[in-house]
């Protein structure tokens, strides 16, 4: 015979500890959903709002005359299923941000916050490669946690073992569901165009796509030398006469992108598409970009790229709906495994 444990409320009320988690659910189910966003892209944020059919909530957030945050929400989260919205793309002052958000919100007496982050900055940073340095991206995680965060949403993690230093629910999304539309649209014959990894860390994502696609895979061996700087060691696959998608998870300096770029024209490439889901577009990338025969650049935006450094052949795409659409499942209680699988 099974042995429920009886949990005792001050009111005297005797519920068996199973019903009294599943109340405990369907209550977070049923509180009310409020999406909030920081400074650093809140135009995403407002696009993830639409999609789910409702307005980003009010929230004052200031900078003091001496570098100071200060953070207020404007309306009652009492009780409410919390979402905050926050890149944590540099300046480094967007994480110190959305750090003061979740704090405000658990003072607050919200049931539930989870921050969503559509680029994860510090996740390359992901181990310790060498003496006496930390490992940043299992910092970012602690932040948070330690803040009081129930959960985590990210797209496209540099380094997907990232997920194993949380200790609360993790969820890494994928921007292939639009991305993979951006590219069907350039009409490409799949005989005849090769999807190339710039380098090993993203030979799985690249591989994925060109399966995908139906695509042919060539792979380049990168040696790094220096941070944000790489060449080119071996090209390993067959780019004559052929159209190549250049696939990775971030432009930065966008010396890894110009690298492979350089490498397939010299094997007799006929044309270049550079795809990331992260346009960082760091230091010389705008230059670089704009001075080398990539014929097209599509990214997303899951970091609010700046009017200056838009291009005539950049394309961006939004991930937008993909987020709204994590977001409803979560919070309805619903899977989102459709949205990380590939």
């Amino acid at each position: 015979m099974a042995v429920h444990l009886v949990l005792v409320q001050a009111v005297g009320v005797r519920i068996p500890a199973p019903q009294l988690l599943f109340i405990q659910k369907k209550n977070i189910m049923n509180n009310k959903l409020k999406i909030f966003s920081g400074r650093s892209n809140p135009a995403l944020s407002k696009k993830i709002a639409r999609s789910l059919g409702c307005e980003l909530g009010e929230i004052s957030i200031s900078t003091f005359s001496d570098g100071e945050l200060w953070i207020k929400f404007e309306e009652n989260i009492r009780g409410t299923d919390v979402f905050l919205i926050q890149s944590t793309n540099g300046p480094s002052e967007n994480i110190l941000e959305l750090a003061l958000m979740v704090d405000a919100a658990v003072r607050a007496s919200a049931d539930r916050v989870t921050v969503v982050i559509p680029y994860f900055g510090y996740g390359r940073q992901d181990r310790k490669d060498q003496p006496r340095v930390p490992i940043s991206s299992r910092v970012m995680i602690d932040i948070f946690t330690v803040m009081g965060a129930d959960r985590i949403i990210t797209m496209d993690l540099h380094s997907t073992q990232i997920q194993g230093f949380a200790k609360i629910p993790f969820d890494h999304l994928y921007s292939r569901m639009v991305l993979l539309d951006a590219i069907k649209n350039e009409g490409l014959d799949p005989d005849h165009t090769t999807v190339l990894a710039p380098d090993v860390g993203s030979a799985k994502m690249s591989q994925a796509y060109a399966k995908r696609l139906g695509m042919h895979f060539a792979l380049i061996d990168k040696r790094r030398y220096a941070p944000n700087q790489a060449e080119v060691s071996h090209l390993i696959g067959d780019l004559k006469d052929m159209d190549v998608l250049i696939i990775d998870d971030m432009i930065d300096t966008a010396g890894t992108t110009i690298n492979a770029a350089e490498a397939a024209l010299k094997q007799g490439a006929k044309s270049i598409i550079a795809v990331a889901t992260h346009g960082v577009l760091s230091g010389p990338a705008i230059e670089r970009l704009s001075e080398s025969k990539i014929r097209k650049i599509s990214v997303t935006d899951t970091i609010d790229i700046s009017m200056e450094k838009h291009m005539d052949n950049m394309e961006i795409v939004t991930v937008g709906n993909i987020f709204g659409e994590a977001v409803k499942r979560i919070h309805n209680g619903e899977s989102v495994s459709a949205l990380f699988a590939f």
